[in-house]
């Protein structure tokens, strides 16, 4: 069972935790919306584990070059290719079944991101830039996917910023993979091909400044359309701290300079390179996880205090 549950891949469900984003700006916390979210990130976790098993099935023969996914339980043989089929079609339309009972429209959002997942493993893994878009794309369907469950309004400044950001960690994820494989090794992702460090460096420049002015400018209150308070301007530092911690994990030059337990090292004392797999650092980093969970309560303090009338 542990081979299964492997396969599925259930590290890279924390990414499905933006669904409940929606209820929580907007203040919606009770039980009929904390069910609602946890019906959508049950649905995402099977849909996208789903196409975990798809892609990697798909994906077999270059997984089995790749240094670290040759050892997936599809890619070693271990589960056999008419199993695995077999899961993620009854994965795809169980998520898409629970979806379609509790609202169409997240039934909808589901069918959307099988659709670009289908698109994804297909061809848009392949073409440089769209890889990104495909990726940022997905993260927004599943903030679209809380708000739905919980028949809330998402604002344009809020799917920017998950735009942005999600942006941000798909260029530090290709950044990672270039700096991870020689070159004789990129046919395990082709794509990595259109891409060089000088480029993705320029491209994570730019969306850094976006990610934190378009958060910036949505935290300065109504004024702008933003948040319902101008006190979200609390989080900033939060938001900030955690992107330049997230840059200072995927450098491998402050790696060298700092022996500590923030840089994890191989076998053989060399540096172990973190930001391929985020959801490795989300899991395993303990000053990310704090700052993670001490924006979330301060976010639910403000939010409360405004509701109450406690601040303006």
């Amino acid at each position: 069972m542990s081979l299964y549950l492997r396969s599925l891949r259930p590290e890279q469900w924390t990414k499905n935790l933006i669904v409940f984003a929606a209820p929580l700006f907007s203040v919606r916390l009770n039980l009929l919306s904390l069910a609602g979210s946890l019906l959508a990130f049950a649905s995402f976790c099977c849909i996208s584990s789903s196409f975990y098993l798809f892609n990697d099935v798909a994906d077999l023969a270059s997984d089995r070059q790749h240094p670290i996914k040759r050892y997936r339980p599809i890619a070693t043989g271990l589960i056999p290719v008419p199993i695995a089929i077999t899961i993620a079609v009854s994965l795809l339309l169980f998520s898409l079944l629970i979806g379609w009972l509790h609202s169409p429209s997240l039934a909808y959002v589901l069918l959307a991101y099988g659709v670009l997942q289908t698109a994804y493993n297909l061809k848009l893994k392949h073409l440089p830039i769209l890889d990104l878009f495909a990726i940022a794309t997905g993260f927004i369907l599943r903030a679209w996917a809380g708000a739905v469950a919980t028949n809330v309004t998402l604002s344009a400044w809020f799917l920017l910023c998950t735009a942005m950001l999600a942006l941000f960690l798909g260029i530090e994820k290709r950044k990672a993979e270039l700096r991870f494989f020689s070159s004789s090794d990129r046919k395990t992702r082709s794509v990595l091909q259109y891409y060089s460090k000088s480029l993705l460096t320029r491209m994570e420049s730019t969306v850094t400044t976006a990610t934190v002015m378009s958060y910036s400018l949505w935290s300065a209150g109504p004024l702008l359309n933003g948040a319902t308070t101008s006190w979200m301007l609390v989080t900033l530092p939060f938001v900030m701290y955690g992107i330049f911690r997230y840059q200072l994990l995927g450098d491998p030059e402050a790696a060298a300079a700092h022996k500590d337990a923030a840089y994890p090292q191989a076998k053989g004392g060399q540096y172990k390179e973190r930001t391929e797999r985020p959801e490795e650092i989300f899991l395993t980093d303990l000053p990310l996880q704090i700052i993670v969970v001490g924006w979330v309560l301060i976010v639910i303090a403000i939010l409360l205090l405004k509701k109450h009338g406690l601040i303006v």
